[in-house]
């Protein structure tokens, strides 16, 4: 929620009645925090929520836009041997280096993606019939997803400023939380105490006149009924966020929770290091030729070894390793098992269950695909995009309130409201200082970006009060 500005100019801030002075102190750094967070922040959070609801459609505009590459017009029959549709990209791309396939089933075309020097981090995928093995066109991917898919994922988690932009969104997710909690806490202190108190915070004033009252209503309610999503969006967008990623990924490797690898070092094979001194490298380096028929055995092996639904092959990085079949199915109850197979001997030579994977990394892998809107499908997409246009509802009664108060007065006439009062944070006791500063502290190493920006706005508050006291003085002399 963002900013909940309550005073005119001439007018100090109204807290609620009390008799601890501890209360008002906490209540009135609380409110004045909301408030700096609300107007400067909102406007990262407007750009994510409109990046973020323009992504909810990327599955439908993929078939709108890249319809003819990822969908076979006649489905039924045999599939072609994966051998021959593999030999027909192949034949309609001859560069680059094959690292995967993906077999089609229904409508959808088989994926044969070719890693290429010179396209960095993207990749050329071949689109083939799995029925015919006619190739119905080629994409520049990035991580299998097509070009306006990515185009979407750029613009969201950067604005397609690179390293820079992602600054925009470590900004809003680091923030979000604190908000939504700041706003729950402030709305709950404002309701009146006894009977019919829970009831009144999840729903605005409708009897209040037109104002502040109750666009503030609209404002506190609506996010509440918006906080345990909101609070979702932010805790995953952290979670691959730049700095805030790598605390998250460093304390899942501390508790061992990693999302587990299968080892394809094939039994019995002495496996050379490169030059880093790792082993088993990646499809960059293969020094082997990849036999296409191989794949066809891997697919049979892997189906019988309980691996159904969408998969990916792997090819073997060399003559040492094995090749690696894993389900991509996202959708739930997600299929995320993976097995190392050795086609010359026909048998599974490791296996990576879904199931056995530590928890962290169970519940970070269902937390990126329901941010991503690919959880639970169509109902995903919808919960996501009311969530964006609710966080945008949010904003925008968060800055009108701030309008709204504004003051009117002829002598005394301003574009928008004050903030709240300054000097709450002494009226706090010293054990909420003596405790809270570490926690601060704390928060601000795991959250690096929300640490910086909090040092901006005390800086600003800092400076923004020595200029008023500055100009105090001056007309007072």
């Amino acid at each position: 929620m963002t900013s909940t500005v309550e005073t005119p100019e001439s007018a100090p801030l109204p807290a609620p009645a009390t008799t601890s002075g501890a209360r008002s102190g906490w209540g009135g750094l609380l409110l004045r925090i909301h408030f700096y967070a609300g107007i400067l922040v909102a406007p990262f959070l407007v750009v994510a929520a409109l990046t973020g609801l323009a992504y909810t459609v990327t599955p439908q505009l993929d078939r709108i836009v890249h319809g003819e590459q990822l969908l076979v017009d006649a489905v039924g029959g045999d599939t072609r041997p994966l051998a021959e549709q593999i030999a027909a990209a192949r034949a309609a791309h001859p560069d680059g280096t094959l690292t995967s396939v993906t077999p089609g089933d229904g409508d959808a075309t088989t994926r044969v993606v070719f890693d290429v020097a010179d396209l960095g981090d993207r990749q050329h995928t071949v689109y083939v019939d799995p029925y015919t093995a006619e190739v119905q066109g080629t994409l520049t991917t990035w991580f299998g997803s097509t070009p306006v898919t990515t185009w979407l994922d750029d613009l969201h988690r950067n604005l397609h400023l690179g390293v820079v932009g992602r600054y925009y969104s470590e900004i809003a997710a680091s923030w979000l939380w604190i908000l939504v909690f700041g706003g729950i806490i402030l709305w709950w202190r404002r309701q009146r105490p006894g009977a019919g108190r829970v009831r009144r915070l999840f729903g605005p004033d409708l009897a209040a006149r037109r104002g502040v009252r109750r666009t503030r209503g609209w404002h506190a309610a609506t996010g509440l009924w918006l906080a345990v999503g909101l609070l979702f969006l932010s805790a995953t967008g952290l979670t691959w966020s730049r700095h805030a990623g790598e605390s998250f990924g460093a304390g899942l490797d501390a508790l061992d929770s990693r999302t587990p690898e299968v080892s394809t070092a094939l039994p019995g094979a002495a496996v050379p290091a490169d030059d880093t001194g790792h082993h088993g490298g990646g499809h960059s380096g293969q020094a082997t030729a990849i036999d296409p028929a191989a794949t066809d055995r891997v697919l049979a092996i892997a189906r019988s070894a309980g691996l159904d639904g969408p998969v990916e092959i792997t090819p073997a990085a060399d003559a040492h390793s094995a090749w690696t079949v894993t389900q991509v199915d996202n959708t739930w109850p997600v299929r995320k098992d993976t097995v190392a197979v050795d086609p010359a001997t026909g048998t599974v030579t490791a296996r990576s269950d879904f199931a056995s994977w530590p928890l962290l990394a169970q519940l970070s892998g269902l937390g990126i695909q329901a941010h991503m809107g690919l959880l639970f499908g169509p109902v995903n997409q919808i919960l996501l995009a009311a969530l964006a246009i609710g966080l945008l509802c949010v904003t925008v009664w968060g800055y009108r309130m701030w309008w709204q108060r504004r003051p009117t007065r002829t002598d005394r006439r301003a574009p928008v409201g004050t903030a709240p009062e300054r000097g709450a944070w002494r009226l706090v006791p010293r054990w909420g200082l003596v405790l809270g500063v570490p926690v601060v502290t704390a928060v601000a190493w795991v959250l690096p970006v929300f640490g910086v920006t909090l040092l901006a706005f005390l800086v600003l508050d800092l400076a923004a009060g020595a200029w008023r006291a500055r100009r105090a003085r001056a007309t007072a002399g």
